[in-house]
């Protein structure tokens, strides 16, 4: 049989193991042109709890009781397609199944001997992507400037660190934990780092661990920790959003500082980042992303969760902060 996992009910709030279900089918037979793949790694990412809302963004949202979808590494297992031959490893946005029928478009193939699989889902996929070229289009680090990225132990935020550690910048993470804290500095050269948590007052925490001010802030987070970011920003700095998992969740929305003074101030850009619009050039920055990790000047770390029904687990773990590098789950 074949397993797959369903969005059986928009989450309220935070989601719920209820919201998913697990259901069973016949595993699927191919025709001429189709290859038939057997799942390997899933890849789950906070961003994925806005396509569960039924609203209108950048991405079109999940159906309900039809199978989620996320970046997935998988086998090809059965091929009627020249393009693709059996044992053949392959990454995509797939749904959520132990096996799946497909054409091959939007598939790309990737070699286990360049570099663990996962890493394509990671370091060598949307992940580092995402950090490169958000720091390429929107943050244009120069030597010597400081930068303060937040989910600083995350996927994401873990490879902007050492991106601007190559870049030659002073880098400072916030993360949650003083374990995470650690790991950035001790493990990824990061300059210093901030317990958000335990912080009593998070503006000055910058303040002191950035006595230069901070010339780009990537964010992962918003809320609070933007407002104290910005408070700290110099003049003409960037200001990446990426993100903002402490808002996913939120059923109203909030209300924080203003920041069009900050910005008008210190005449700084603030800009929101989405990969996918930047498809056209993936392929120079895996290249990049590749030959930094060849050399070693990339660290790739992962947290990897085991058995294909554990999937929304594992994803409802992202708002604990329970991941440490890239969350992938093991089918």
């Amino acid at each position: 049989m074949n397993r797959s996992i369903l969005l059986k009910e928009r989450p309220a709030g935070k989601p719920v193991l209820d919201n998913f279900e697990l259901r069973q089918e016949e595993i699927p037979t191919i025709n001429e042109g189709e290859i038939l793949l057997k799942t390997l790694y899933v890849s789950v990412d906070p961003y994925l709890r806005g396509r569960m809302r039924d609203e209108k963004s950048y991405i079109d949202p999940f159906k309900l009781n039809e199978p989620l979808e996320s970046g997935v590494i998988a086998e090809v297992t059965e091929s009627r397609n020249p393009n693709f031959r059996k044992g053949d490893y392959v990454s995509g946005m797939l749904q959520w199944k132990e096996y799946q029928v497909t054409n091959g478009n939007g598939l790309n193939k990737v070699n286990k001997e360049q570099a663990p699989l996962t890493a394509h889902l990671g370091i060598l996929g949307l992940t580092g992507i995402t950090a490169y070229l958000g720091l390429e289009k929107i943050g244009n680090l120069k030597p010597g400037e400081t930068l303060l990225v937040s989910g600083a132990a995350g996927a994401v935020g873990s490879v902007v660190g050492q991106i601007g550690k190559i870049k030659g910048c002073r880098v400072v993470g916030i993360a949650g934990t003083d374990e995470k804290i650690s790991w950035t500095i001790e493990k990824l050269n990061f300059d210093d780092g901030i317990n958000y948590r335990t912080s009593e007052n998070l503006r000055k925490s910058i303040a002191n661990a950035c006595p230069n001010g901070v010339d780009v802030y990537f964010d992962n987070v918003g809320g609070e920790v933007l407002d104290a970011a910005l408070a700290n920003i110099n003049k003409f700095g960037r200001i990446i959003n990426c993100g903002a998992i402490s808002l996913y969740n939120e059923t109203e929305i909030p209300v924080g500082p203003r920041p069009e003074g900050i910005l008008i101030k210190k005449s700084a850009l603030m800009q929101g980042f989405i990969v996918r619009d930047y498809v056209k050039e993936f392929g120079p920055a895996i290249n990049q992303l590749s030959k930094w990790f060849q050399e070693d000047k990339l660290k790739y770390s992962e947290t990897l969760i085991e058995g294909f029904e554990n999937i929304p687990q594992a994803f409802l773990d992202l708002f604990e902060g329970k991941n440490q590098g890239k969350m992938v789950v093991k089918v």
